[in-house]
This record gives C-alpha cells, sequence and structure tokens, in this order.
C-alpha cells in the first residue's frame, strides 16, 4: 500500500470515528455544535494558536 493510500485511509478513518462517536453520543454533538457556534467569536484565538504552532514547527529548528 503506498504513503499517499494510506494516509487516506487514515483520515476516513478518522473522519468515520468522530462521525460515529457524535451519533452514539448526543452530549458530544451537542459539545461540537456549541464549540462551532462559539468559534465565530474566538476564531482569532485558533489563528493564534495556529501561527505558534508554525512558528515552533519551521522556526524553532536548528540547522545542522
Amino acid at each position: 500500500m503506498s504513503p499517499a493510500a494510506k494516509r487516506n485511509l487514515t483520515l476516513l478513518a478518522a473522519v468515520l470515528g468522530a462521525i460515529a462517536v457524535c451519533l452514539l453520543f448526543p452530549r458530544v454533538l451537542a459539545f461540537v455544535e456549541l464549540a462551532a457556534r462559539e468559534l465565530r467569536y474566538l476564531w482569532w484565538l485558533v489563528l493564534l494558536l495556529a501561527v505558534g504552532i508554525w512558528f515552533a514547527f519551521f522556526f524553532g529548528r536548528r540547522e545542522r
């Protein structure tokens, strides 16, 4: 199996797993809906976290 096929299969399994958890546990679905609504107001926090992770991975490397 090629690496691209493995990556796609892993992504598909993760998405199907998330859907299954939301269907089995309605409170998880309610939490996800609430988080999506709040994300409308806190998008800047997610952006700040993403920029921090980007800096950590790309500017934290040492030249060898």
